[in-house]
């Protein structure tokens, strides 16, 4: 048998029986019974576990290995001639205790390599399905699949419990000697990111749901390219409407303040200050690293598939094979057909499958992914998490959850026409301390140039008594604060 070796299962089960508890703790992390190769080695592993996880500092010997393995229902295997010879073999084997974890650490790497040939050999099996109707990315995929899906089993970091009266010193000095302005990375809108804990962190998922044609995207797009351009931080923007020619009109937009439907017909270019101002933003967009990707109609294992390509291809990744500094969003969660719906599972599992992937994925990359999701109807007069459309389970598992929307004319007409026409409401956040009760973040959205900035919260103006101040300024060439456009 290929893959194996016999003799460094030998030496894991002497150590045990030989130094008993104290080898088996050091060893039970990383191995199990299916690691050993040899059926002898299997059952033996089982009565030696079952022997020091039920007694403390056991003595273990052939006599006391043959009576647990009666229990276990092997025992008249174990007790033939040829395993007794082989049982009193391994007591024999000599090993130094401080051995006996770098044996098991290579017949536990033998058993991922036993493993991972299965996966592709299962991956080969796949591909004889292909009918060549498939796109590229599709068929690449499967192989991909098996490998980084399978990749978390290669961690060979210690998985026992850390003491923290081990690790507080470290921890202290590190932080005290390397200060940092801000935990997470920057949105670019400071009062949510100090609400959320401190901008978007690594190994979360944030998000943020509105309803339909709220400006959802725009908010995508507004923080996607704060964070590219100023953060310098690479950023995955994967739509599931609209193209990236729609998004490149809107980012050239916000960042001129030049009308999207005069870059779309070009007749931006007439003017000489409007043809320079293009231009700038052409030369800034050089040196940004701002990725679109459009994923509608493509199946979730495939979009997971061209997150984890952008990751390796144009991020990079640690030696632990966690990403470098970036940024994906994920605009927006949702079902792209009914083929995953049936009677056994439902729309709201399918979305919940999703978000746990996608939470996954986060947390095994340690990279920080920004979601939009959906409000349900009862987010057009309410405010809390029930609002969120679809599973329960994204709420579980997002890191953080706000909601983004029009403000009411009340709400315009208290807080001062100049201060906004959105507003973002933190609902829940599990590191920052979000807002007071009845407090929301003013936001103004120009969508005639896809901008959207952000102002002061509800309470700051009534506390300050500043509803006649001056607030966003209105500079609009068209002079519509909120004039629409098709956005999503």
């Amino acid at each position: 048998m290929i893959l194996c070796d016999p003799a460094a299962e030998r030496a894991v089960l002497s150590g045990i029986c030989k130094y008993g508890e104290n080898a088996y703790l050091d060893i039970a992390d990383i191995i199990q019974p299916s690691t050993f190769t040899v059926d002898s080695n299997v059952m033996i592993y089982q009565v030696i576990k079952e022997i020091c996880e039920k007694d403390h500092s056991p003595s273990i010997d052939i006599a006391s290995i043959l009576s647990v393995a009666q229990s276990l229902n092997f025992g008249h295997i174990l007790s033939q001639k040829n395993e007794t010879q082989h049982l009193k073999a391994i007591i024999d084997f000599p090993v130094n205790l401080e051995n006996v974890r770098k044996f098991a650490a290579k017949i536990r790497k033998l058993q991922i390599a036993r493993l991972l040939r299965d996966q592709l050999e299962e991956a080969k099996e796949k591909l004889l399905d292909i009918t060549g109707a498939e796109p590229i990315s599709s068929i690449i995929g499967l192989a991909e699949d098996s490998i980084f899906n399978f990749s978390t089993l290669l961690n060979d970091t210690d998985n026992n419990p850390v003491c923290i009266a081990n690790i507080v010193d470290d921890y202290i000095n590190n932080i005290k000697e390397n200060p940092i302005d801000q935990v997470g990375i920057s949105t670019g809108f400071h009062v949510y990111d100090n609400a959320i804990g401190g901008g978007l962190r690594k190994g979360s998922v944030s998000i943020i749901a509105a309803r339909p044609k709220t400006g959802k995207t725009l908010l995508a797009d507004n923080i996607g390219l704060h964070i590219a351009k100023n953060v310098k931080v690479p950023v995955l923007n994967m739509d599931t409407e609209m193209s990236t020619d729609d998004h490149l009109n809107r980012v050239l937009a916000m960042m001129t303040e030049i009308d999207i439907s005069s870059i779309e017909t070009g007749k931006a270019f007439e003017s000489p200050d409007k043809n320079n101002r293009l231009q700038t933003a052409q030369k800034e967009l050089k040196d940004v690293r701002l990725y679109y990707k459009s994923i509608a109609g493509k199946p979730f294992e495939e979009q997971l598939a061209i997150m984890r390509r952008w990751l390796v291809k144009e991020v990079g990744l640690h030696p632990d094979g966690t990403a470098k500094d970036c940024v994906i969003v994920y605009d927006y969660l949702k079902l792209m057909d009914s083929a995953g719906i049936s009677q056994d599972m439902k729309e709201y599992q399918v979305l919940g499958f999703m978000m746990t992937s996608l939470h996954n994925f986060a947390v095994r990359y340690k990279v920080p992914i920004l979601g939009f999701i959906q409000l349900n109807r009862d987010g057009i007069t309410k405010e809390t998490t029930d609002t969120a459309s679809g599973s329960d389970r994204i709420i579980w598992l997002c890191s953080n959850f706000t909601i983004f929307k029009r403000k009411s004319d009340e709400e315009i007409a208290e807080d001062g026409p100049t201060n906004g026409n959105r507003k973002l409401v933190p609902i829940i956040s599990r590191h920052g301390g979000g807002l007071d009760d009845n407090d929301y973040i003013n936001c103004h959205m120009k969508g005639w140039c896809a901008k959207i900035e952000e102002g002061k919260t509800r309470l700051e103006l009534v506390n300050n008594n500043t509803n006649t101040d001056k607030g966003f300024i209105v500079n609009d060439e068209n002079n519509d604060d909120d004039q629409e456009i098709p956005f999503v």
